[in-house]
């Protein structure tokens, strides 16, 4: 039976408080109007938007950052935009999302990132998603959080890996919002309880 909404965990922060995270080279943030530009180029380019159905319009990507700014207003978390704390570059995105779409384990609160391609390759998503993942258990409190992608991205399942999620096949599945045929349907799952959280057992892979 799926839990009624609003029973992934407990003591969460107050919805439509927005928490600003700090992390060692990032600022993970609430959403500013300067940051639709360089968020509709990123939504934009083939090749950060290879293992999604395809890029996104201005106005798709536009309304992309009113339903996460909706999110955090009702739910006190939503998907940070990112910034690098050194110059104030927009990055991306990462954060935390609830699902509802039908799947064997939704509802379901999933951590999720989007970069640049100029910021790729240095450790940013790993980064920003290990603090997203920290806020989600201690300010949120979530019981689980978990991530998938489609079986072909091999990058983001690397993130996966060194958040110290793990995997088993038998929750792996067909997107239902992707046709039969398509080939980024079969999607990897990946878990992270908030006990295994707290005891220290997921250890993050080497690398960053």
């Amino acid at each position: 039976m799926a839990p009624p909404e609003g029973s992934f965990g407990r003591a969460p922060t107050p919805r439509g408080e927005v928490t600003i995270l700090t992390t060692e080279r990032l600022l993970l943030r609430r959403w500013r109007p300067d940051d639709r530009e360089p968020f509709a180029q990123l939504n934009a380019d083939p090749a950060v938007m290879r293992y999604f159905p395809n890029p996104l319009s201005r106005a798709e990507s536009d309304a992309f950052i009113e339903r996460t700014e909706a999110s955090f207003a009702e739910r006190g978390y939503g998907l940070w935009a990112v910034e690098r704390r050194s110059d104030g570059r927009f990055l991306g995105f990462t954060g935390l999302w609830r699902h509802t779409f039908e799947a064997p384990f939704t509802p379901a609160v999933e951590i999720g990132w989007r970069f640049a391609a100029h910021a790729w390759g240095q450790g940013y998503a790993t980064e920003a998603a290990r603090a997203g993942v920290r806020f989600g258990f201690e300010q949120t409190g979530l019981d689980e959080i978990l991530s998938w992608t489609s079986v072909l991205n091999t990058p983001s399942i690397r993130v996966m890996q060194r958040l110290g999620m793990t995997h088993d096949p038998a929750d792996d599945f067909d997107h239902p919002r992707l046709p039969v045929g398509h080939p980024l349907r079969r999607h990897v799952l990946y878990r992270l309880p908030r006990l295994t959280w707290e005891r220290g057992e997921a250890h993050p892979s080497a690398g960053s």
